[in-house]
């Protein structure tokens, strides 16, 4: 028996945000979709494993967080949505109200223009097919939700309504097993737990910038060497981890929110929650957002430098009145929790 693992490609970048009818368009991953693939492809690492992969960009970009020259199956490719490809739900919805209906209550209704689920369901057998023929041991399949859910129903003997119910999230695979006509579910490699070189692979996929790269891995070493100065039991990985991660959206507004949704996304909740407090500590005994929060303030790029000289450097860019008076509540919660690490420590860790 072999394995196939059915990959979905990570999110789209659909245009300013807004989900559409996605069938042959060929968009690139959004930064949580390179992060969906990033998690997954760190999943699979180490996995002996022959990946194919849709010619759509969005999955080829997925592909590529697995193995560097995937091979491409153009059956693996997503249905074509004819008319209403690229098109808002609502836009289709009004201008093809009964065909809509339609199709909502019966797939293999085609859309305008469109492929019938019976055509997108024999090319990707065939090419599913081709895959166990042309190689031995375990296969990747990086494709689209449609298809990949037509083969699936298929393979399993489920109705197509019964499978997309249990679709698979963006980024996400499900693993089944082959010998070839019969196939069965198996359960998967779980969601990986964060560690230092997940975090950086994390980096590279957001494409965050090298300086960025550089100040995150400054502000983790500090926040290690604060902790393990305190008489207190901080969870060293957790804090690694969310300092390494504190600055994953820094090219985005409010970054530290975007930053902490993108992780909780992932699964990440106890990293997200310190991540999204890098900046404000909602106040409590000293713990691990706490040391985070200060050791962020005490480097200045990747140098360690006094608060007094990294506040006043982050003062000049503050323009308006409501920035300003953050900044005076963020200094003056770095003085104090400054005060209360060296008073534990019982000596001057913070200058």
């Amino acid at each position: 028996m072999r394995r196939l693992i059915f990959i979905r490609h990570g999110e789209p970048a659909f245009p300013d945000g807004q989900r559409l009818c996605l069938g042959r368009t060929d968009l690139p991953l959004s930064t949580p979709g390179r992060l969906q693939a990033c998690v997954t492809g760190w999943a699979l690492r180490g996995e002996r494993l022959c990946v194919y992969t849709s010619p759509l960009r969005r999955a080829r970009e997925t592909a590529a967080l697995l193995t560097p020259l995937p091979t491409v199956l153009e059956g693996l490719t997503e249905a074509d949505m004819g008319a209403w490809d690229a098109l808002p739900f609502s836009a289709i919805k009004r201008r093809w109200p009964e065909e809509y209906a339609g199709r909502g209550k019966d797939l293999s209704q085609p859309p305008p223009g469109g492929e019938t689920s019976a055509a997108v369901l024999a090319r990707f057998t065939e090419a599913v097919q081709a895959a166990l023929k042309a190689s031995d041991g375990d296969l990747a399949l990086v494709t689209h939700a449609q298809s990949m859910d037509l083969f699936l129903a298929s393979a399993l003997g489920r109705s197509f309504e019964e499978q997309r119910a249990e679709r698979l999230p963006y980024g996400t695979y499900r693993v089944l097993r082959t010998d070839g006509t019969r196939y069965e579910t198996v359960a998967g490699p779980e969601r990986p737990e964060l560690c230092r070189e997940l975090c950086l692979a994390l980096l590279d996929a957001a494409q965050t910038p090298e300086r960025v790269k550089a100040h995150c891995e400054a502000v983790a070493a500090q926040a290690l060497k604060i902790a393990r100065a305190l008489p207190l039991a901080l969870d060293l990985e957790l804090l690694e981890n969310a300092a390494l991660l504190h600055d994953l959206a820094r090219t985005q507004n409010d970054h530290a929110a975007v930053g902490a949704a993108w992780l909780r996304a992932l699964g990440y909740e106890a990293e997200a929650a310190l991540v999204e407090q890098h900046h404000d500590w909602p106040g409590g005994p000293i713990d691990e957002a706490a040391v985070l929060v200060l050791a962020d303030q005490c480097v200045q790029g990747t140098e360690l430098v006094p608060l007094e000289q990294r506040f006043a450097a982050s003062r000049e860019k503050c323009r308006t009145p409501e920035a300003l008076a953050a900044h005076g509540r963020r200094y003056q919660t770095a003085l104090f929790l400054k005060r209360e690490v060296n008073r534990l420590c019982r000596q001057e860790i913070i200058r």
